[in-house]
């Protein structure tokens, strides 16, 4: 076994651990823990995949964004309401859950057969991509082409979005923090 194989196994086997824990933990806390977990293995196998653009996205983006916005709805909420949540019933499956765990099972049979009948290796546009070498090497500086091309042309809009991004978590902060008038 190669050291690529290893560690796409390895990451793999976290990625999926971490996310079972996420939708199975009653712990907020943990569960947000190991949400950052499940999304710096999914960043590690794109990694893997030569992908690094998208393994960059996934950390700023997930990692840096949304991570940190879950965090802070979680340190924002009143202590009531994430006490109500913890306080639910923890039955794995009910008669309430009984369309989603049958949505689930039909997906988990719909991949595995698709898992199964496809060769990767013979697709068409596979083959059609390598005979015309229209393929893109581990090589090639993608990531740096973008990041000159993103502080250069493309400065002022990148600046414009984290500005309105930075602005709409001062609103959110500010709702939030508001206290209600008699």
């Amino acid at each position: 076994m190669t050291m690529v194989k290893a560690l796409f196994y390895l990451m793999g086997f976290i990625a999926v651990a971490s996310g079972l824990y996420v939708a199975a933990s009653r712990n907020l806390v943990r569960s947000v823990f190991m949400f950052f977990v499940t999304l710096m293995a999914l960043a590690g196998l794109y990694v893997l995949a030569s992908a690094d653009f998208v393994a960059i996205t996934q950390i700023v983006v997930y990692v840096g964004g949304i991570l940190v916005l879950i965090i802070f709805a979680f340190m924002l909420s009143g202590r009531e309401s994430l006490a109500g949540l913890q306080q639910q019933e923890s039955r794995f499956i009910s008669i309430n859950k009984l369309s989603a765990v049958l949505l689930a099972a039909l997906f988990f049979i719909l991949m595995l057969n698709i898992l199964l009948k496809t060769d990767p290796d013979h697709l068409q546009w596979v083959q059609k991509a390598v005979s015309e070498k229209n393929m893109v090497k581990s090589g090639d500086a993608t990531v740096n082409n973008l990041g000159i091309n993103l502080m250069s042309h493309y400065l002022l809009p990148f600046e414009v979005v984290s500005i309105l991004l930075l602005m709409a978590l001062v609103g959110a902060a500010h709702i939030s923090r508001k206290e209600k008038s008699l």
